[in-house]
This record gives structure tokens, C-alpha cells and sequence, in this order.
């Protein structure tokens, strides 16, 4: 934000040079970019964050002046003269989409002589870099950098039947800007138009249609409020920015609206003559009143370390233009202004004082006191996860939640829904918000690959979106997805490790699940008890191709809500048995639509607590020798007892039940 100095000293009294200024300006928030003498004059570049919108005007950064240096403000107060007929008969404003433009406030000058501005306004405007065009449209612009509300002037007999109607933009719709340029106009925008056609796209730029030219007698002055989200879509769907812009993303002060339009006409009439239509059309609602924010006065030695009078609290945050009203000895109620749409929470105004009062005044050594926290359940059960997959070998991977549309349909098991669309991609085509991380995850791999990573291990706890029947917001369903290089049962084992992690009597079950990505047998729903944690799949050749794939890739998606509801937190610890571990191998032919999961499940609850691991080795098919539609599991049993060393006859007894188990629940047959 590019300020005159001399424009400056309209509103207040300035120190004696710009030194001073700028740096304290620069101790309150407002950096320093430049300072640039022209001519008598200095401009002075001001980095103004996105927050400080009421500053990209010249008498929001003389309000500042005014609260450091205790100085009054001279806030120009604009009571244009009127005469002929009301504004009401001789234009009409239809607003349509209030929820885009909350507020639209229309003046009409009419008989207007069209030619250059004066030499001051001109030498103004030159100063902050602005193009000086003729005293009507000066005026605005002047008016945009006085108060930081921009305006439009439209040729008021232009305007098909003197009509402004503010809409959303149709298809197929375009716009010749200002600029002479022609825009195609995204379907939704909001544009500005007459009876037949958009003449302006709101908050951005006007038409050429109607601009001020020198044949132009009768004007309609424009001043309105837009959605900062909706103007900052339009321009960069557009690619189109303007200072207007700039201001409206940021958001205008909802009180100005109706200042900035008499201000502006009564500029016009100093310039251009002409006559004031009485009254204006007004169309849309008032900003309402803001909601006083408590603030305990004990909260600001708490946080700033030094102790500020409450009269001195009282007056800064009064010379900041808010509404200070005591509401006991320790707090007090504070209304903050209308410009100043930052200030919304106690540490808002908290930090307002510390600005203003100096943050030179406070030591670098002072104490501030410390408040302990705990951590939340969630917290706890996300470090749990952290470290069992770094102790695993995995990194961390955060992608964007906005994915390409392609890649919706190629993994998402958790919804049938369409998914939700951004109007602008976050990324080349990215405009889908996802409804899985898998393919976030594989295109993860894809690209560790390019670069030659021999070890690409990777997980991301983030949340998916997941549209819902008759809901306007959709469902954000938190996952932890892993993708990795080991084959399927290598990263069943980490799931396995996971939740144990998170509760040590916890069993992880399988069940069969297909699906397109997944190699055939190889994909399965993985579930805690009677509950879906998650799915678990090796990908296919088709899989593979469809992510560019080198090498063998697998992947898990887990809920992690589920995990932090079943987290056991008690941490606990058993002793180690001092006694030495004794082996067998156990063969066993089984149906082949019998899953591993389940013959690991019945060996593990028929050996009892004898049983320290039970570890797959290999299968095996040969319809001559087992049979058609047999296979063959090999596993191992790691047994041990902490009592003493166990005999070989206790060994066998434990082997025999489990090959008892598995006959009697799952058909299984020792093979010879």
C-alpha cells in the first residue's frame, strides 16, 4: 500500500519527518517496503498483511498515526448538496443474490461535464502510481485510496433501461472489461448488469460498455459490499486483478459503504459539476451489530508479561475506534469498529495493546507464565501410531486433499457418493476433494521411483471428504493409509503391530474382499471384533500400469477414529520369561477358500497362552498329491512358558490341540 505524505496530513498531524514515522509505523505492525520522494511529495510503501484491510486506505493508516501519537483524526464528514428529481425515479437496482452481495448502494449525478482532473488530485493519484484518466473516474479512484472502498461510475445512459440488476453470471456469457478485453464468464459468477447484458464483474472491473467517456452526461455511482471469496474466485478464474480487487478480497468496512458513495459524489460535484439526485437506492442489509468480545484484564500480564493500567487499556482500544464498557473490576467489554474485521477474539485485542503501548516496553527477560496441557486421546493414540511405522521404516508423506477426478473411481471404499468439486482446481486438474489417500499414496511411490529410492515406505493420517444424503457439508472421515513395497502378509503384520500398539489385547481379523486395483485373492476387509477397521490389497498388473508402477506396491487404509474409540492408554509391562523358546513346524492341508487369518485365529486360541508366535511359512497346491480345490498352509508355533523349560511331550500336546482345533473348526488335516 503505496500512502502520500502529504495526503496524510489532511487527516492528521504528522511528526517531523518520515523517519520517525515510518518506524514507528514499522514497531506497530506496518513494515516498511520504501520511501520515494516525487516531486514535493514522498510516497511510502507499506507492507499491510492480509488482516489489516482498513489500512489500504489513507485515512486507515492515519487513524493509526493518530492512536501512536495521541493526535486527533480529521475524518471528512461528505453532505453533498441535491436537487431534482429522487434517485428511486430515475434509475432501478434489483439485487438477486444477496448471499454474494450483501449490500448495493446506488447515487445518480446527472449533467455532468466530462474532462481532466485538477492538478492536486492528478499529482495525488500520480504519487501512488495510479494512471490519471478524467476528474469522474479520478474521483472513485481517489475516493478507493482515501477510505479503501472502491467504486464504480457507470454512464448512467448506457444502461439499458437505466436498470442495474446484480446476478450470477449465465452460461455462455462473456464481458468486454475496461481493459478491452474480452472475458468468458464463469457460470455462477457474480456480474453486474443492465436489462439485457453484464456491464461489470462485480468487484473486480467495469465494462467497456459503460464506462465514463466524454460524451457521458448522466452517471450512476456505484458502492457495494461483495463475499471476499467470491471476488478472490473471479479473479483468478479470470486471471484478472485489479486495486478493487485487491480491497474486496481482503474485505471493506461494511459500515463505509454508505460514506464512501457520498463522499464520492460529493467530489464529483467539486470536479464535475452537475446535479445530486436526493436519496439513493439502497438495496441489500446493513452489516448488524458486532458481538462485544470479553476481555480479562489479567490475561493481558499473563500473556505480554508486564502489567498495563486499565486506563491505559481502556484508551487504546478506545482510540482504535472501539466500544470499551467495564463488566466488573477484571474484565471489561469491548466492541471493536466496523473496519476492523480482525478483531474477533480476546487475544485479538490483547495484541492491539502490546502494538500500540509498544513492544520496545516490554523486556526481552521477562517472565511469562506457563500453563501446563495434557495431551488429548487423539493426540496420544497419533504418537502411538508415529511410533510403531517409524520403528517399522515408514516416513511420513502430506499430500493435497484436492485429487484429479480420475483418480476418485480408482480406489474409494469408503462411499458410492459423486464427490465434492472445487470451480477452481487446486492444482492442474486437481478439483475433486478426495475420498481415499491411496492414490495420493501410490502417486507418492510413483514419483520416489522416478528418483530412484531404493526404500519407499510411506503412511499419511489425513481426512478424506465423504458427501452425505441430504447434508450440505459432507462427512470428514479421518484415515491412516499406508503404501508400501513388502508384500501383502509384511504389511498385514504392521497392521498388526498397529493395533497392538494402541491396545495389547486386540486381535486383528481378515475377510476376503475384491476389488479392480487389487491383484485376484490378494485384497482383504480388515476388522477389530465385529467392526471394519480397514482394507488391506497387494496391487495388480493393472493396478500397477494404472499408477506407473516399476516394482510391487501395497496398500492399507485404516480408520483411525476407530483406533483412537478401541486405544487402551494404560501403558503396560509383562516380564520376560527367563526360559528358552521351544519350536515346531505344523503342516496342515485345508479347503482352499480357507484364509490364513483364520488358521492363524484358531491356532492361536486352541495353544493358549503357551503360545508366543504363530509365523506363516509358505502354501502349496498340487491337485495330485492334496487334491482339487486343496492347499497346503506351512507355519511355524514359537512356544514358551514362564514357569520353566518346556519338555518336548508339553510341546507336542500343544501342537496336537491345535491340529485338533483346526480339524474340527476349518477341516483341516495334518499332512504326512
Amino acid at each position: 500500500m503505496i500512502v502520500s505524505w502529504n495526503w496524510l496530513k489532511d487527516y492528521v498531524d504528522l511528526p517531523g519527518s518520515t523517519e520517525e514515522f515510518t518506524r514507528r509505523l514499522t514497531l506497530a505492525g506496518l513494515n516498511l517496503e520504501s520511501v520515494t520522494p516525487t516531486g514535493d511529495d514522498v510516497a511510502i510503501d507499506l507492507e499491510v498483511t492480509s488482516n489489516r484491510a482498513d489500512c489500504l486506505g489513507h485515512l486507515g493508516v492515519a487513524r493509526e498515526a493518530a492512536v501512536l501519537w495521541q493526535t486527533p483524526l480529521r475524518t471528512p464528514q461528505p453532505a453533498p448538496a441535491t436537487r431534482g428529481a429522487p434517485t428511486a425515479d430515475l434509475a432501478t437496482v434489483e439485487l438477486t443474490c444477496p448471499e454474494i452481495c450483501p449490500r448495493y448502494v446506488a447515487r445518480v449525478i446527472r449533467n455532468v461535464r466530462i474532462g481532466p482532473s485538477p492538478e492536486w488530485l492528478a499529482r495525488r493519484l500520480r504519487t501512488l502510481g495510479l494512471s490519471v484518466i478524467n476528474n469522474v473516474v479520478d474521483a472513485t479512484n481517489y475516493v478507493m485510496m482515501e477510505c479503501g472502498q472502491p467504486l464504480h461510475a457507470f454512464d448512467l445512459g448506457r444502461l439499458d433501461q437505466r436498470r442495474i440488476v446484480v446476478r450470477t453470471a449465465r452460461a455462455g456469457e462473456s464481458l468486454a472489461a475496461i481493459d478491452h478485453r474480452e472475458y468468458v464468464l464463469p457460470e455462477g459468477a457474480c456480474v453486474i448488469a443492465d436489462a439485457r447484458r453484464p456491464v461489470a464483474l462485480a468487484g473486480v472491473m467495469g465494462g467497456a460498455d459503460t464506462e465514463v467517456t466524454a460524451e457521458t452526461v448522466d452517471l450512476l455511482i456505484e458502492a457495494a459490499r461483495f463475499e471476499p471469496l467470491a471476488v478472490r474466485r473471479l479473479a483468478r478464474r479470470l486471471n484478472l486483478h485489479s486495486p478493487s480487487s485487491y480491497r474486496f478480497e481482503r474485505g471493506v468496512d461494511p459500515a463505509g459503504v454508505d460514506w464512501a458513495s457520498r463522499r464520492c459524489c460529493e467530489l464529483i460535484l467539486q470536479l464535475a459539476g452537475g446535479e445530486l439526485a436526493p436519496g439513493s437506492i439502497d438495496v441489500g442489509a446493513a452489516a448488524g451489530a458486532r458481538p462485544p468480545i470479553v476481555l480479562r484484564l489479567g490475561q493481558i500480564a499473563r500473556l505480554l508479561g508486564i502489567a498495563i493500567p486499565p486506563e491505559t487499556v481502556a484508551r487504546i482500544l478506545g482510540d482504535l475506534g472501539a466500544e470499551v464498557a467495564a463488566s466488573g473490576a477484571a474484565e471489561r467489554l469491548v466492541t471493536p469498529p466496523s473496519w476492523r474485521g480482525d478483531l474477533t477474539r480476546e487475544v485479538d485485542l490483547i495484541e492491539e495493546v502490546a502494538r500500540i503501548h509498544g513492544y520496545d516496553q516490554i523486556p526481552e527477560d521477562v517472565g511469562v507464565k506457563m500453563a501446563a496441557s495434557a495431551q488429548s486421546r487423539d493426540d496420544r493414540v497419533v504418537a502411538v501410531v508415529h511410533r510403531v511405522l517409524l520403528a517399522a521404516g515408514f516416513f511420513e508423506a502430506l499430500t493435497l486433499s484436492a485429487v484429479e477426478a480420475e483418480w476418485i473411481d480408482v480406489f474409494r471404499p469408503w462411499t458410492d457418493q459423486p464427490p465434492l468439486a472445487t470451480s477452481t482446481p487446486v492444482l492442474r486438474r486437481a478439483n475433486c476433494l478426495r475420498q481415499s489417500l491411496a492414490p495420493s499414496l501410490l502417486a507418492v511411490r510413483r514419483h520416489n521411483e522416478k528418483l530412484a529410492n531404493p526404500r519407499i515406505e510411506v503412511f499419511e493420517i489425513a481426512k478424506v471428504y465423504l458427501p452425505a444424503a441430504e447434508q450440505p457439508l459432507p462427512v470428514e472421515k479421518r484415515l491412516l493409509t499406508l503404501c508400501s513395497g513388502g508384500d501383502l502378509l509384511a504389511l498385514k503384520g504392521v497392521c498388526e503391530a498397529l493395533v497392538e500398539g494402541v491396545h495389547h489385547d486386540l486381535r486383528l481379523s481378515t475377510e476376503s474382499w475384491e476389488h479392480p486395483l487389487f491383484a485376484a485373492g490378494s485384497g482383504c476387509r480388515l476388522l477389530l471384533g465385529d467392526r471394519l477397521l480397514g482394507f488391506l490389497g497387494e496391487l495388480g498388473t493393472a493396478g500397477r500400469a494404472l499408477f506407473d508402477l516399476r516394482g510391487p506396491a501395497t496398500v492399507a487404509e485404516l480408520d483411525l477414529e476407530l483406533f483412537v474409540e478401541a486405544a487402551e492408554l494404560v501403558c503396560r509391562a509383562r516380564p520376560l520369561s527367563p526360559y528358552p523358546p521351544v519350536h515346531r513346524d505344523v503342516n496342515v492341508v485345508v479347503d482352499e477358500r480357507i484364509a490364513w487369518g483364520d488358521v492363524a485365529r484358531v491356532a492361536a486360541e486352541a495353544g493358549g497362552p503357551l503360545v508366543e508366535q504363530i509365523a506363516y511359512q509358505d502354501a502349496y497346491r498340487d491337485p495330485d498329491r492334496l487334491g482339487k480345490g486343496k492347499k497346503s498352509l506351512l507355519f511355524s508355533l514359537q512356544l514358551r512358558s514362564h514357569q520353566g523349560t518346556l519338555t518336548s511331550e508339553q510341546a507336542d500336546a500343544v501342537r496336537d490341540r491345535i491340529v485338533a482345533a483346526l480339524q474340527r473348526e476349518v477341516g483341516g488335516q495334518l499332512r504326512a
